[in-house]
């Protein structure tokens, strides 16, 4: 690509970052690292500079490189590469990362008098990589395939199925082949340029929807179900090099037919990018502290092994940022898996668990504050002061475990299986510690380990599978699906949203209260009233036991010197890895 293409794709993106870079005390240029956590709210080592390879590692597999097939948040960011959406978040750091921009859309969707209705128009120039343009009727086929019918795609969310209108008998695209989206009238394509969505109901949140990647398009022919992830059809500004299968890594060359003209939000510096799979976490963070790696693709920061040495080393520290994530971690306790069906059971646990040894196995300040109740505290609805289990020094109150014990006819204890990824180090640790506090009580606990690419569908996600193989415990983590309340809240602890396959609900909370106030929340357009309902919600979660918190996590992430214009979007959770380039080779 040529320097007058990158130039015009900057001009949304790129200059904003580097006047953030140059002006207001932010950045450092094009030749320093910067400081420590500057990252987290301005941009670091700003530069145009275009080519090189960026290298990108991870401990696990890939989850799918569908973007219709997706949960993961870092496949939500990476897939941008080569999947656009309809809405993406700002490209621009700190507080401004969390806003909805339109991507595809050539402005923020037009919303009737009700609510109930958004209309959006296509920019000029939108193709896929072989030079075919991009229709409105590839958006809603890629809805319907990943919401509708038996085979619908199992790993994302169902935002769509649940909110849009005049589609509850589409038994989806497979159902009639001839015609693909008959019945599928919840969003309308009146021309290849305009898409109108109909909502059930009014919905505050729903441009939140617009920008998750299952609004990337997907031309019908090219359709493969589940394995269309192999090579994904490119609408941005990098395509699959061959075929990727897990486990192989991938890699990434630029797409000749994208156009920068119609691209505000990437500015595609560099000429390729490779990702490899199931590496070491040691390892990753060593080759990163070496110059030979230039991102852990998983975005959740530095191992336990390597976290500590390089906070503790000043040459290391100025290339990390320590940002805090919107993240909870914490132990999803089933509220169907028996003894801890009984929430007397499932309070036990709360109050037994050491929450000192729990944070340290996270790494300690650095990793996390120690929580009292659910709601990050960068989202409307947290209460600093709830604290329905408290104890000394964060120890645990292991009278009130007993006392507890006994109410729900486990006096002597219990035992349970423990669910944990297995190529997370820090969750495994947490997983240790937690064994250790539930111990001194009596409850029994099994470390069953997984691998992360199958955890969130296969074993923890799947019911079945956690009530055959007695998980009544299983360490997980939650980051919003975009910044409320409804967005952190809803796929964790609505009943409504427990499924079969791809389950995030992992506690089976169906608690009647809690489902009425979160549907409720989200008809609310008064923020005060909304966050006084989400307040309520996560006082109802702590009563339940169903959510023991182990920290609002804050990662350690690390930035090799040569990886140019980072910084940390609040919107994904992670960097925003459509800004990076490389000075390397």
């Amino acid at each position: 690509m040529s320097k007058r293409a990158l130039g015009l794709a900057a001009l949304g993106v790129g200059s904003a970052l580097f006047l953030s870079a140059c002006g207001g005390g932010g950045g450092t240029g094009g030749d320093a690292a910067g400081t420590f956590d500057q990252g987290t709210t301005e941009v670091v080592n700003a530069s145009e500079e275009q080519g090189g390879t960026l290298r990108y590692a991870m401990a696990s597999n890939i989850e799918s490189t569908d973007p219709g097939n997706t949960y993961y948040g870092y496949v939500w960011n990476f897939s941008r590469y080569y999947a656009r959406t309809l809405l993406t978040y700002s490209p621009e750091p700190g507080d401004k990362s969390t806003e909805p921009v339109p991507d595809m859309a050539t402005e923020m969707p037009k919303v009737s008098d009700d609510g109930k209705t958004y209309t959006l128009t296509l920019r000029d120039g939108l193709a896929y990589e072989d030079g075919s343009p991009i229709v409105t009727e590839d958006i809603k086929y890629a809805i319907a395939r990943s919401n509708y019918g038996d085979d619908a795609l199992p790993n994302g969310p169902r935002y769509f199925k649940e909110l849009l209108a005049d589609s509850d008998d589409y038994e989806g695209v497979n159902a009639n082949p001839s015609d693909p989206l008959a019945g599928f009238d919840g969003i309308e394509t009146p021309d290849e340029k305009t898409i109108v969505f109909h909502l059930k109901e009014p919905f505050a949140d729903f441009p939140y929807v617009l920008l998750q990647p299952q609004t990337a398009p997907v031309p019908a022919d090219a359709d493969k179900g589940e394995q269309y992830q192999e090579q994904v059809v490119s609408s941005g500004p990098y395509k699959f090099d061959g075929k990727w299968t897990p486990g192989n890594g991938l890699t990434l060359v630029r797409n000749e037919e994208w156009n920068a003209d119609s691209d505000p939000i990437r500015t595609a510096l560099p000429d390729q990018i490779t990702v490899e799979e199931g590496v070491d976490q040691n390892e990753i963070d060593q080759r990163l502290i070496n110059g030979e790696l230039d991102v852990d693709l998983a975005g959740t920061g530095m191992g336990p092994a390597k976290k500590g040495e390089a906070l503790s080393n000043e040459d290391d520290k100025v290339n990390i940022d320590n940002p805090e994530n919107g993240s909870l971690r914490y132990v999803a306790v089933n509220t169907v898996v028996e003894p801890l069906d009984d929430e007397a059971c499932r309070q036990a646990v709360m109050y037994a668990a050491d929450h000192d040894s729990m944070q340290r196995a996270w790494g300690g300040a650095a990793g996390g504050e120690i929580p009292n109740d659910v709601i990050p505290p960068q989202i409307a609805g947290h209460d600093p002061d709830l604290d329905l289990y408290p104890s000394k020094d964060d120890k645990g109150d292991l009278d009130k475990a007993k006392e507890k014990l006994k109410e729900c006819g486990e006096e002597d204890g219990f035992s349970t299986n423990l669910g944990v990824r297995a190529d997370r180090p820090t969750e495994v640790a947490a997983a240790e510690a937690v064994q250790q506090s539930l111990d001194r009580v009596g409850i029994e606990v099994e470390i069953k380990q997984f691998p992360s690419d199958t955890f969130t569908n296969t074993q923890a996600g799947s019911p079945d599978f956690v009530h055959d193989n007695e998980l009544g415990l299983n360490i997980y983590g939650w980051i919003p699906d975009w910044p409320t309340g409804y967005g952190f809240l809803s796929y964790i602890a609505h009943g409504d949203n427990i499924k079969d396959a791809g389950n995030s609900n992992i506690s089976e909370l169906d608690d009647k209260e809690i489902n009425k106030m979160l549907d409720e929340a989200v008809r609310t357009e008064d923020s005060d009233e909304q966050a006084r309902l989400y307040s309520d919600i996560d006082r109802r979660i702590m009563e339940t036991g169903a959510i023991l918190p182990i920290v609002f996590e804050k990662s350690v992430l690390y930035r090799p010197d040569n990886l140019t214009n980072v910084h940390f979007s609040q919107g994904y959770s992670m960097y925003d890895y459509m800004t990076l380039g490389t000075t390397g080779s």
